[in-house]
């Protein structure tokens, strides 16, 4: 029989998933990605409103379909189309914020594996690429966090 070891009133010792320096890599790419993503999406949520709220899309470029004078930049019925060509901005911003959120998951997978945080954590900082003010509220939290556990643990990261 294996007799387990005696307690010695210590806590275990933290352990990072990476060294000082990656995890500061990771954190700053994460606070890219959280100002950015963040931004799109409120971006994101004025054309929202703009389209479902007003029936408007957000064009450049391009003629109105009804005058046939030339459109430089603004808003433009939706439905009918109220521009002919040009560049639909609307659309570019839905696909600019989803590629963003992609990378921001990245960032947010990349800290949170560095970090060895629960996956509870990983959950709340991935909610802040889908829900507006969220990311900048959670990024200084995950940020302040990361920068006490590397003060209280600093010999906590791995040497290769």
């Amino acid at each position: 029989m294996i007799d387990p070891k005696p307690a010695t009133g210590r806590t275990p010792q933290r352990r990072f998933g990476g060294t000082v320096a990656q995890i500061r890599s990771a954190l700053g790419f994460y606070k890219v990605m959280a100002y950015a993503t963040g931004s799109m999406l409120l971006l994101l949520c004025v054309e929202m409103v703009l389209r479902y709220g007003f029936g408007k899309f957000i064009f450049a470029g391009g003629s109105d379909a009804f005058t046939g004078k030339p459109f430089a930049f603004g808003f433009a019925d939706a439905d009918p189309a109220g521009v002919v060509g040009g560049f639909n901005v609307s659309i570019t911003i839905l696909i600019v914020h989803g590629w963003m959120y992609v990378l921001y998951l990245i960032s947010n997978f990349r800290l949170w594996s560095l970090m060895r945080w629960p996956f509870l954590r990983f959950i709340l900082m991935a909610l802040g690429g889908v829900v507006p003010f969220l990311s900048f509220i959670v990024e200084r939290r995950m940020h302040a966090e990361v920068e006490r556990e590397l003060v209280a643990h600093p010999d906590a990261g791995q040497r290769y």
